[in-house]
């Protein structure tokens, strides 16, 4: 329920603001006005001699749930290639949809792109959502939140999932204000409450600090992004087919307010800690930037990539496009070596799923060492080098 002014009948007598614990009554030209802070606990319509307060059925108390099915998965993709998350989803979509007996489907948008709705057949999807069209060949906000909220319209999904990258993190909210849904951002965890089969969305919360399980009882779908390399990948069946719907989709001017007049890449050295299978990340104990210099010779010997906790970012000496953790990339490499790193929870968050970690650091105190598989308690500036050498 909720709290409503009947205008006709308040007379501005403010006994309402006096009388509300929150301060969620204030007065416009005499007359009282409700704000977001109001819990609806009803303190103003004992006060109000006029009884020109009353409450009223909530306009958001939901929809009707029971007509909504399937767990969709937004397959992201770029220059015609399937981003890692999607895959990831992929496989986490189905142990959803499993638990609730529902078919797993996947949305893809693109232009002259069908090659991949056969692909995401064989990573598990029951159906394919397909749209083509010269305006989704390149992410545009409106294009691909037109498209996608017409389909979610028509075929009512329970569920909806997309990576946590740029263009998921753009395109989750945009489709959650359409829809009148919630969205958790940056899941972790995805589960099925086995008591009435809504999803339970667990992300970081308070910097890290505690896990927080959200539910979404009343709105449909119940979206999520999700952090890619968090996870597990579904093994791909060669030849494995499903059902491909075609989205008919039409654009006016008007539909896109943006448009990609063309797409210039970065120079710099392109970073992939997401895919990486080693990963070799420095921290505020190397003591100076130049000791990144030491962590890229031991990741270009392993054949790996550069990491950095947030700390080092912080301090200039490596750009933020190295960062692993809960403000940076979350990853799982089969190898994760951290040199000079404590292990600060938020970092932590971010790599404790790697397959195997190591650990080089002079505390021996260091929380890092608390889900390593190998410690190394010593002077990184000895320790790699030594490495080094034995690897020849």
């Amino acid at each position: 329920m909720a709290v409503k002014i009947i205008d006709e009948k308040c007379k501005g007598c403010q006994k309402c603001v006096k009388a509300c614990p929150f301060e969620a009554i204030t007065m416009n030209e005499r007359l009282a006005v409700i704000g977001a802070a109001c819990t609806s606990c009803g303190a103003c319509i004992e006060v109000c001699p006029f009884k020109a307060i009353e409450k009223v059925e909530d306009l958001k108390k939901g929809v009707d749930i029971t007509q909504y099915h399937d767990v969709w998965v937004f397959a992201e993709q770029r220059e015609g290639r399937l981003m890692g998350v999607s895959i990831e989803l992929l496989g986490e979509g189905k142990k959803l949809a499993s638990e609730i007996g529902c078919k797993l489907c996947a949305v893809l948008l693109g232009d002259k792109i069908d090659g991949l709705a056969d692909e995401l057949f064989e990573y598990g999807a029951d159906k394919v959502y397909y749209a083509s069209a010269p305006e989704l060949a390149t992410y545009n906000t409106d294009a691909y939140t037109k498209v996608i909220y017409q389909a979610i319209l028509k075929y009512k999904p329970e569920i909806v999932l997309l990576g946590a990258t740029h263009i998921g993190r753009d395109l989750g909210p945009c489709l959650a204000v359409q829809c009148g849904t919630g969205l958790t951002a940056d899941c972790t965890k995805l589960d099925i409450d086995p008591t009435d089969k809504k999803l339970m969305q667990t992300r970081p919360a308070f910097g890290g600090n505690l896990m927080a399980t959200i539910l979404c009882p009343n709105h449909r779908p119940q979206m999520s992004t999700v952090r890619p390399g968090v996870m597990e990948k579904p093994k791909k069946v060669a030849g494995q087919k499903g059902e491909l719907i075609d989205l008919t989709v039409a654009f006016k001017d008007s539909d896109i307010r943006m448009k990609v007049l063309e797409v210039v890449k970065g120079l710099k050295e392109m970073v992939s800690l997401t895919d990486a299978k080693i990963i070799v990340s420095g921290g505020a104990g190397l003591g100076n930037p130049d000791g990144f210099k030491l962590i890229k010779q031991l990741a270009d010997r392993l054949g790996g990539v550069v990491g950095s906790s947030r700390a080092a970012v912080d301090a200039g000496w490596i750009d933020h496009a190295h960062q692993v953790g809960q403000t940076g990339t979350t990853v799982k490499p089969d190898i994760y070596i951290a040199c000079g790193i404590s292990g600060a929870i938020q970092h932590l968050a971010g790599m404790q799923t790697s397959g195997l970690i190591i650990a080089i650091n002079k505390n021996e105190n260091a929380p890092i060492f608390e889900v390593a598989d190998y410690g190394i308690v010593g002077d990184l500036y000895k320790v790699i080098p030594a490495i080094l050498e034995a690897l020849g």
